[in-house]
């Protein structure tokens, strides 16, 4: 159920320039975005989309079409539940980010430092915890979360933490077939910076994350797993026909990955964290931090810097799924404008939030 590569990184390859399209009258940008959003529905026709913009004051724009899930007539809407999936991993970043203004953690801490009496293999003990969040560690997911962890996963009933633990144990004892400094995409590595800040904090990611960047952003809505309730559900393909996936069953990761996306919330509270991106931390963060944040480490490409790929200005873009859903953000802080768009179905979604996206740049932020 875990993403690819190409399918996360896809998205911010080629983040849209905003002076390609020519400038829109800012009085009619609403109704510009509604018509964008209604023929990106209709050409790609997944079951539901959402999208948004936000300013630095907060949500300017938002919209949704289509029904919570195939074959029932119940609308979608803004403020339901959407799965955002590898777009949380920014937000496991802010919250090492705010440990270390705290004085609670420290940036280039190896995993020697943050895993002390854990048999760390040599070629790993001066990874860093930069690596990670860059995804630059020369961990492999194809090791580390084979079909069999993801199925033990599954039927896991102890807590997150412990199995953390256990999985930081397994990953740090082997040798890794990568080489640190080279990126590669990898969901482990984040669970690995998720495990250090529960020894750092002595409480779970779910309550730290909570405790240190939800409640302090108001985002009351952010909750774990595939949404249940009156919201939309994520939905696979069989052929041409989309097949709801009830929440009740596996419709997720299992939550040993939590740390690397499964996250959902309306699209107002993600303008929250986003807006963190648009205010120069917005009080949560300091300039500086923000800063280290945003900036990718030197040498090959990718650029890509907790949780974002970068272009200059800087353009920030990030796409998640979890196969069932596909969210798009790019975020552009110079000019204070941020655009989602978010689907619940992967295949059909991923092209429809990439055009709206590139729409909506074109529209709240021409050059």
């Amino acid at each position: 159920m875990i993403a690819t590569r190409r399918a996360l990184l896809g998205g911010f390859a080629a983040l849209p320039l905003a002076g390609a399209f020519p400038a829109l009258a800012r009085d009619d940008r609403a109704t510009r975005a509604d018509a964008a959003l209604d023929a990106q529905f209709a050409q790609q026709a997944p079951p539901a989309m959402a999208s948004a913009v936000v300013g630095r004051d907060g949500l300017i724009w938002s919209g949704a079409r289509g029904v919570r899930r195939a074959g029932s007539p119940e609308p979608a809407t803004p403020d339901q539940l959407w799965h955002l999936g590898s777009n949380g991993k920014s937000m496991t970043a802010v919250l090492y980010a705010r440990l270390v203004e705290q004085g609670r953690a420290q940036w280039d801490a190896t995993l020697t430092d943050l895993f002390p009496g854990v048999a760390i293999d040599p070629a790993l003990q001066a990874v860093t915890i930069d690596d990670l969040l860059r995804h630059r560690s020369g961990l492999s997911d194809r090791d580390l979360l084979t079909r069999e962890v993801m199925i033990a996963g599954h039927g896991d009933t102890r807590s997150t933490r412990d199995q953390r633990t256990d999985f930081a144990v397994m990953a740090l004892g082997k040798a890794p077939t990568g080489t640190r400094g080279t990126f590669a995409y990898g969901n482990g590595n984040y669970v690995l910076a998720a495990a250090a800040v529960e020894r750092l904090v002595d409480r779970p990611w779910e309550e730290a994350i909570r405790a240190e960047v939800f409640d302090p952003l108001a985002m009351a809505s952010v909750g774990h797993g595939a949404p249940k309730g009156d919201n939309p559900w994520g939905h696979r393909s069989a052929g041409d026909q989309l097949i709801p996936v009830d929440p009740a069953g596996v419709a997720d990761n299992p939550p040993l990955l939590g740390p690397a996306g499964r996250l959902h919330m309306t699209l107002a509270d993600y303008g929250r964290f986003l807006r963190l991106y648009l205010t120069e931390g917005g009080g949560l963060l300091r300039p500086e931090t923000m800063t280290r944040l945003t900036t990718p480490p030197e040498g090959a490409p990718p650029a890509y810097a907790y949780g974002w790929g970068v272009q200059p200005g800087p353009r920030l873009g990030h796409d998640g799924s979890n196969t069932m859903w596909h969210v798009t953000a790019r975020v552009l802080p110079a000019r204070g404008v941020a655009v989602v768009s978010v689907a619940n179905h992967h295949g059909r979604g991923q092209p429809a939030n990439h055009a709206m996206a590139e729409a909506l740049t074109a529209i709240y932020a021409p050059a």
